[in-house]
């Protein structure tokens, strides 16, 4: 008699753990990120999206690299980025000044979480169609930083969150946009990593290593703050003639006119 555990059409279930473990990290630092916040820790917090950031951009590296990759671990990352990258840098912002303006507060703070979503529905229905080369919209962590940053550097100059909450809101949003908008983003995928580079390279990377230590919040803020803005330079550089379309809406039009701009030079 066969044994039905010894059949070849057997399937192993289960999830791999290495992938979904790191992922699991970067959900907990986000989960960490929004309870600081609730006890006051604004600085804590904000390296807790940080933190966050570093395990997301390891997760599927790590996948790919021992060719865990599946369904599941994709799934699940979405998830975890919707409150690391979404909900924490919300809350958090919401906590250290937004509270003070009412609906409007909460209403800033919605806007980014909600555009974070879509961001992240957008980007996932888009994987092995889009450009590899670019991001269609800032990226959730990206924008994340943007806001943790700010909320780090204010922490650190010890300013008042509340005395600046109308400015913190315009940024919360204005952040929140550009994450569904169509502005291109640089994803650095064309860069080879594993290629030689001069001895200067290696200097300068020590340089801004040196600089992050000295002053994470300001140097993070200035390096995210002008990736944020990188987009529209991006974009209005590259077509021919700026359109509505290159800025929100239907991209169906907008990647014709990047390829035949992409083409011609």
């Amino acid at each position: 008699m066969t044994n039905k555990s010894d059949s070849p059409t057997t399937t192993r279930r289960g999830i791999y753990l290495l992938p979904n473990l790191l992922t699991t990290a970067g959900l907990f630092s986000g989960f960490f990120a929004v309870v600081s916040s609730m006890n006051g820790n604004f600085e804590a917090a904000a390296v807790a999206i940080f933190v966050a950031m570093i395990f997301d951009g390891l997760d599927g590296r790590v996948a790919r690299m021992t060719n865990t990759q599946s369904e599941f671990g994709a799934e699940y990352d979405s998830m975890a980025d919707i409150v690391s990258f979404g909900v924490a840098p919300a809350l958090v912002t919401y906590n250290f000044a937004l509270n003070s303006l009412g609906k409007f507060g909460w209403l800033a703070s919605f806007i980014f979480v909600a555009c974070a979503a879509l961001r992240l529905a957008r980007f996932n229905t888009q994987i092995g169609v889009a450009d590899g080369r670019y991001f269609q919209g800032l990226a959730s962590p990206a924008a994340a930083a943007v806001i943790a940053a700010t909320v780090w550097t204010a922490v650190g100059f010890e300013i008042d969150g509340h005395d600046y909450g109308v400015y913190l809101a315009i940024i919360t949003v204005i952040t929140g946009l550009l994450m569904v908008s169509n502005f291109r983003y640089s994803s650095f995928k064309e860069i080879e990593w594993r290629g030689k580079v001069p001895f200067v390279a290696v200097l300068v990377i020590v340089l801004v290593f040196t600089f992050v230590a000295a002053r994470p919040a300001e140097v993070l803020l200035a390096v995210f703050g002008l990736y944020a803005l990188s987009g529209p330079i991006i974009t209005i550089k590259t077509v021919k003639k700026l359109k509505l379309e290159h800025v929100v809406g239907d991209d169906t039009e907008t990647d014709a006119d990047f390829n035949d701009k992409d083409k011609k030079d």
